[in-house]
């Protein structure tokens, strides 16, 4: 553990805070995974366990129309309404899950509201800072308010004391000004949207780490001293974040925290991470919340892969018995484990020798995986395993209310392959499917594509590498077939040979800011289906 460690810093976290938009990636750049990953980089640093981490309570539906509208709220069962906000498809849109989302997100600002009152210390809402919803509207990601909630909530309970909020996101909080919250509130902003009356904006476009932090300096010497201060910290004044236009450093946005940390000494604060839509956004966070419980920044290595860290944690818990045996418990044995066990059938085909089906099963539980799936409305999980021409066959099917219907969420076929002279595990074939959703303007069909994808690519990634390690290989390796299955793993994977390698990253470099889906096509009748491999040292 950390010397410097000082207090268990007040933090909320759910992993549902996770939005359940198997697309919001490819739209925006916006990790979903991003609370999950701070959350687990705070546990993995020992700055902060997960046992420690409190979970919020949804927000109910009496407290959000303190401050919205009764007609607003009521549009938010509507898919299409809903849609709207979070920039997707309709048919993408699972009502009561996205709701789940920012129901608790509201519930963990309130929370976190209340401790910060009770103790005049900083607390920490890895989701939140819907700034840019209004009583009557929503936009931005933001469906619901829960800064101004928090407040009206607040308010109805006795609280009148003077309330700050430092908004330090890439964008003008227009929602929250008119929320009428009676707050004092300082922004700093990129863009200049409508600017709302009544808020202390500065705007910046296209400014680097000195003028901001100067800009922020004379704000927060503006600042008033209140009873409570809610600071929105965003992850999107990066510099390269597609939907900001600022172009800050991490240290400079570490400045940034460090220098509002200061100012609010002996403060009750809540601290709320806003937008970012940058792949390291979710660092930007971390920083903050490891400022916050230890009082220093702290560097983040470049390579730190939280998703990787937890899923290694994760299999350590996870031995043969579990995996790669009929289980011992009753609640794991199923009807075609007692028909092997009286003879009845054949033993079941084991994956590469190894993997049950019901121990497949039980890692992708284990994993999160099933989670994630079933927030998309699937239910009814089984895997099936099978020998075919080229390898091992694992697919999972999740089941309608009819019986004889299923429908396939996951196919793989797998082998153990040599390259470079080293055993890989080969992925002759993987094909991650979200049946139920369609492709549109916003989600375009990819070459090869038959449905749009689960979201859940570098999870089922990660599972392969942990499957390479358990069965004594040195990684994993496959043969993309076009150019977008290629961009998508470039982070992990490279090509084996070197020439192969420098060739894609001039092609990545050339085509930066184009549409995967043209680049991918534009491809098709070029591109070479090489060998990649994931691994942790190189290959020689």
């Amino acid at each position: 553990m950390f010397s410097f460690l000082r207090r268990t810093l007040p933090t909320w976290y759910h992993p549902d805070y996770r939005l359940p938009l198997p697309s919001i990636q490819m739209r925006t750049g916006a990790e979903p995974r991003r609370a999950d990953l701070v959350a687990w980089h705070l546990d993995a640093t020992h700055v902060l366990p997960s046992a420690k981490l409190r979970l919020p309570r949804a927000i109910g539906w009496e407290d959000l129309a303190r401050v919205h509208t009764h007609a607003w709220l009521a549009s938010l069962g509507d898919p299409a309404h809903l849609a709207s906000v979070f920039g997707v498809d309709a048919r993408e849109a699972r009502v009561d899950e996205l709701m789940r989302t920012s129901r608790l997100a509201c519930g963990g600002t309130l929370a976190a509201a209340r401790h910060a009152l009770s103790t005049a210390e900083p607390t920490l809402n890895l989701l939140g800072g819907f700034h840019h919803a209004a009583p009557d509207h929503g936009g931005g990601f933001c469906a619901v308010n829960d800064i101004a909630v928090a407040i009206a909530v607040l308010r109805a309970g006795g609280f009148d004391g003077a309330v700050g909020i430092i908004d330090l996101d890439a964008h003008p909080p227009d929602g929250t000004a008119a929320c009428g919250t009676g707050a004092w509130i300082g922004s700093i902003s990129g863009s200049r949207w409508d600017l709302p009356p009544g808020v202390d904006e500065t705007v910046i476009e296209n400014g680097d780490d000195e003028a901001y932090l100067r800009a922020l300096d004379r704000l927060l010497a503006r600042a008033p001293q209140v009873a409570l201060m809610f600071v929105i910290a965003g992850g999107d004044v990066l510099a390269g974040d597609p939907l900001g236009r600022l172009r800050m450093t991490l240290e400079g946005a570490g400045e940034r925290d460090r220098r509002v940390y200061a100012r609010l000494a002996g403060t009750p604060s809540v601290w709320l991470p806003g937008g970012g839509y940058h792949g390291d956004a979710w660092k930007v966070l971390a920083r903050t919340a490891m400022l916050l419980a230890t009082g220093r920044l702290k560097r983040i290595p470049k390579d730190a892969d939280p998703l990787s860290a937890r899923f290694t944690a994760i299999a350590a818990t996870l031995g043969r018995s579990t995996l790669g045996a009929s289980a011992d418990t009753e609640s794991f044995i199923t009807a075609a484990d007692v028909e092997e066990q009286l003879g009845l059938r054949e033993p079941g085909h084991r994956l590469l020798g190894y993997y049950t089906a019901s121990g497949i099963e039980h890692a992708l539980y284990e994993y999160g995986v099933l989670r994630q799936i079933s927030r998309l409305g699937y239910a009814g999980f089984e895997v099936v395993i099978a020998s075919v021409a080229l390898g091992d066959q694992l697919r999972l099917y999740a089941h309608g209310t009819d019986s004889t219907d299923r429908e396939l969420l996951l196919e793989a076929v797998l082998a153990r392959e040599r390259f470079a002279g080293q055993d890989f595990l080969f992925i002759h074939w993987l094909t991650l499917r979200h049946p139920r959703a369609e492709f549109s303007a916003g989600r375009p069909r990819l070459p090869s594509q038959e449905v749009p994808g689960l979201g859940l690519a570098r999870e089922v990634s990660e599972l392969l590498r942990r499957m390479a390690a358990r069965l004594g290989l040195v990684g994993v390796a496959f043969r993309p077939m076009h150019y977008h299955t290629a961009y998508g793993a470039r982070t992990n994977f490279h090509f084996l040979d070197p020439a192969r390698q420098a060739e894609f990253e001039t092609l990545v470099r050339n085509t930066e800011g184009q549409p995967l889906v043209e680049v991918s096509r534009a491809q098709e009748g070029s591109w070479s289906p090489d060998v990649m491999v994931f691994v942790d040292e190189p290959v020689g």
